[in-house]
Parts: structure tokens; sequence; C-alpha cells
């Protein structure tokens, strides 16, 4: 960040690349998961199968999407990410005890990492330099 407090902020903050990072991450653990979901349909359980595909899929390219969208300076973008991080929490408290407690730190720990980065003052700053 600049010490001149009127100067404007061009290039992307660390928080908010670290933040788009783990997202795209995501979006790709999604993405693997709705393949895997798609190619294990059976006729006993097609409409399940096809639909769990489909919306796992569906979900990958709307974080990207929004991914992109933020990294180009886009700030609606910001909104569904912090959303579906929050959504992200609420699956952490769900898997915490027994053999899922990797996973719940795992969504814990990536969901902390993107609401810090997307909501760092920086990233901020970075993104409503454009509406000013």
């Amino acid at each position: 960040m600049s010490k001149n407090p009127g100067a404007v902020v061009t290039a992307r903050p660390l928080p908010l690349v670290v933040a788009l990072a783990v997202v795209l991450g995501a979006a790709l653990v999604l993405l693997v998961y709705a393949v895997l979901e798609a190619f294990s349909v059976s006729a006993v359980r097609a409409t399940m199968g096809v639909t769990t595909a489909l919306f796992f899929a569906l979900a990958a390219v709307v974080l990207a999407g929004c991914a992109g969208a933020v990294l180009r300076g886009v700030s609606w973008g910001r909104s569904p990410l912090v959303l579906f991080q929050l959504i992200a929490l609420g699956l952490a408290w769900s898997f915490r005890g027994g053999t899922t407690t990797w996973v719940a730190a795992l969504l814990l720990v990536a969901a902390l990492v993107v609401l810090v980065g997307l909501l760092h003052p920086a990233s901020i700053a970075w993104l409503a330099r454009e509406e000013d």
C-alpha cells in the first residue's frame, strides 16, 4: 500500500490473491467431485447422481466465475464468495469429531483464509478504486 493516502492502489493485494487462489482450489475440488459423481451414476440412482454432479459442477463454475470477476477488480463477485465461505464454516462445524475432523479443519482454515483475504482493508480498497 502506498504511503500517500490519496494514491490510487493498482497492484492486487497479496491477501486478495491468496484468497482467490484458495477459492480456485475449492472450485477445482468441486469440479473433480462432480466428474467422479458423474462417472459413478448407476441406473438405480440415476436422478440423484446426475443432479448431484450437476450441482457440484455448477457450484465450481460459479466460484471460479466470481473469483475471476474479483481478480479483474469487479466487486460484485466478492459477495457470493463470502456467502460460500460462511456456508463452508457451517459445513466445517458438521464435520467435526471422529474420522472427519481433518475435513472440518481443512474447511475451517480455507474459509478463514478466504474471508480474511476478501475482507482485508487492502483488498477492499483495491476493489473500490474504480468506484471513487
